[in-house]
């Protein structure tokens, strides 16, 4: 695509499973920006062999306003999980500043918070 000037990554994310203590590998991933109240998405991937994602997105893309970080875990966790999909929603006021948003993770329940 470029250069790696045209992109930012000022977004982060950690998905840690709890039960196993171990981070959330193969996890799909997408972010998605609030836009005249519709949400587009920007950027797609999937956790590392950390449970780690930096979505790389162009520089025009990260501005101010409302994203969202979807988590699709049902094939990370399996089918019997309860909560099959995990929508994060966010507010970037200050797009110059790094925003990381760790998920941690378990079959029937999960907890984030803004990280650094």
């Amino acid at each position: 695509m470029g250069s790696d000037e045209q992109f930012v990554a000022k977004i982060s994310t950690h998905v840690l499973d709890t039960v196993t203590g171990e981070p959330a590998r193969e996890v799909q991933v997408r972010l998605e920006r609030q836009d005249a109240g519709e949400w587009r998405p920007l950027a797609d991937g999937r956790t590392d062999g950390d449970g780690r994602l930096k979505p790389q997105i162009a520089a025009d893309d990260w501005r101010a306003g409302g994203y969202r970080l979807v988590f699709q875990v049902e094939p990370y966790l399996g089918e019997d999980v309860f909560f099959p999909e995990i929508t994060i929603a966010f507010h970037v006021h200050d797009p110059h500043r790094h925003y990381h948003v760790p998920l941690l993770l378990s079959r029937y329940g999960y907890t984030t918070y803004r990280g650094s």
